[in-house]
């Protein structure tokens, strides 16, 4: 059971490193002081390929927690 758990985990850990090295940067620029940053693709980024992706690494994040703290459990 432990070295099942094992290998979801450490494909978890795989897949939240690539998740993470797809996004793009988060600098906004000097553009974000005029408020030149509030365009239509600001607005509406949660629903663009970089909203999924953080999503889908807060998620995975969530997954790697609750597996680190299973197998770090003595059963």
């Amino acid at each position: 059971m432990k070295t099942f758990l094992t290998i979801i985990f450490i494909l978890v850990c795989i897949a939240l490193s690539a998740v993470i090295l797809a996004q793009q940067g988060k600098d906004a620029g000097l553009g974000a002081i005029g408020g030149i940053g509030d365009t239509y693709w600001g607005k509406n980024k949660s629903r663009s390929m970089e909203g999924k992706l953080v999503q889908i690494t807060t998620i995975l994040v969530v997954v790697f927690i609750v597996f680190s703290v299973i197998l770090n459990l003595n059963f």
